[in-house]
């Protein structure tokens, strides 16, 4: 039976954890996740623990925040004076915006905390810091 390996076309399941187990993403009830193997299409850790899998094999993987989707970083952290949200756009905690960057890049923020005076948006994608586990069942190499 052949092994995956760098540049296949691979096709995964897959259920992601958090270290509490609350599950943050899965295919199930849905295609399989397809891409290509070693491309930097997927996380790096998840990326690196597919190569010499056969069709049907399952697995666990850990993958640290160094793998995943890095370090939190405060730096990503800024409160904005509320005076400069127009009054249309929600600013309860949760909420995910977009903002535009000077260079005219588009980024997702997510609104941290409001009060009265400041909004304060965290640009850290909502997994930074995480330690996640993924259980994965390769299913097709093309």
């Amino acid at each position: 039976m052949s092994q995956a390996k760098a540049g296949d076309t691979v096709q995964l399941h897959y259920t992601g954890a958090l270290a509490d187990g609350t599950k943050f993403d899965s295919s199930e009830g849905r295609d399989p996740l397809e891409f290509q193997l070693g491309s930097g299409q997927i996380i790096p850790g998840l990326d690196k623990a597919i190569p010499g899998m056969e069709v049907g094999e399952k697995k666990q993987v850990t993958v640290g925040p160094d793998e995943g989707y890095g370090d939190r970083d405060p730096s990503r952290v800024q409160a904005v004076p509320r005076s400069q949200f127009p009054d249309n756009i929600p600013t309860e905690p949760g909420t995910q915006l977009q903002m535009q960057t000077q260079d005219g890049q588009t980024i997702p923020v997510m609104v941290a905390g409001a009060n009265e005076n400041e909004v304060t948006l965290d640009a850290n994608h909502p997994l930074a810091g995480q330690e996640l586990t993924f259980d994965v069942e390769l299913v097709g190499i093309k």
